[in-house]
């Protein structure tokens, strides 16, 4: 009995070549085609036995595989933007380049450029507030430790973000404190490109006393207002605090931070920054290429290009209609 396919193809063929049947005569008795037949045959006389191997009939090239030029040009924009892979396959389409995350994903992932995260178990929320879309109803404010020169000496960068635009404000101060939290608004209101209605802040020191200076206060009908408190109410703005210990009330402008962290300290900021003026240039520059940038939650538009294209007019329209 034949003990792989190449006996058993053979074993068929033995009488043919031989010369003791014909090919029609032997299709009659094999439960092969007379076009099978001729296929080894010809492919025996080629070869000989090697010929009668199986081979995989899979393309050595697709037709419809990326190009290795628009491969290499995908890895060079992940290595010098750091984004993902969907705003790669923005800024590939801006430059007439048409081709879906999901590939851009797998070229990333077989070139081990994409990082793997911790799996989470979602817990979605029986209520989910409506979002905001016309800029200026909520500002998130916040502070991150920015450039650290010495132990307990950093510079703190001060950042504002519009929750319905993403547009956002930097600034860099060498400390944390209650003028430098009053002298960023001030700054952020005459910059805006529209009117702040409401800020939102977490419950530090710098933007209120309301765990501190309240209980201080000898008489509770007139508590100790907070510098920023007082402020915000002589500009006519919504001053609200999240819950303590609840920083993903503040979920965007924490967001932007992760990416000033993963990107901006990581791989753009010179380590040997001293001067406070050279670390708000930066700043600048970073925030102005931030504010260019396209986001995921604007539907590939970038801050600025939001604000120009105004796509949220037909819904305001549509709500008072």
């Amino acid at each position: 009995m034949p003990k792989d396919e190449i006996q058993e193809r053979y074993r068929w063929m033995g009488p043919i070549l031989d010369k003791v049947l014909t090919i029609k005569q032997m299709v009659k008795i094999c439960p092969f085609s007379e076009r099978t037949l001729k296929y080894w045959l010809a492919r025996y006389r080629a070869t000989g036995l090697a010929g009668l191997r199986s081979k995989s009939r899979q393309p050595k090239n697709s037709p419809r595989r990326t190009s290795q030029k628009i491969r290499d040009k995908i890895v060079t924009l992940k290595k010098e933007t750091r984004l993902g892979a969907k705003k790669i396959s923005w800024l590939l389409k801006d430059q007439g380049i048409n081709i879906h995350e999901r590939t851009v994903g797998k070229i990333l992932k077989q070139q081990g450029l994409v990082r793997k995260y911790r799996q989470y178990n979602k817990v979605h929320p029986k209520w989910k507030p409506a979002s905001i879309v016309v800029p200026g109803k909520m500002i998130e404010i916040d502070i991150k430790y920015g450039l650290r020169l010495a132990k307990y000496c950093w510079f703190y960068q001060f950042t504002a973000i519009d929750k319905a635009s993403r547009w956002r404000h930097l600034q860099g101060y060498d400390s944390a404190g209650n003028s430098n939290a009053i002298s960023f608004l001030k700054d952020l209101i005459k910059k805006a490109p529209f009117q702040i209605e409401a800020i939102k802040t977490d419950n530090d020191a710098v933007f209120t006393n309301k765990y501190t200076g309240y209980e201080l206060s000898k008489d509770p009908t007139k508590p100790k207002l907070h510098a920023f408190d007082i402020l915000c109410h002589q500009l006519g703005i919504m001053h609200y605090l999240i819950d303590p210990g609840r920083p993903e009330q503040n979920g965007c402008v924490e967001r932007s931070h992760r990416t000033d962290k993963e990107i901006f300290y990581k791989h753009f900021l010179k380590p040997k920054l001293v001067s406070l003026e050279e670390y708000q240039y930066y700043l600048k520059l970073w925030n102005m290429w931030y504010n260019d940038l396209k986001h995921c939650a604007l539907n590939g538009l970038s801050p600025n290009q939001y604000l120009k294209q105004k796509p949220w007019m037909q819904k305001v329209q549509n709500v008072w209609c």
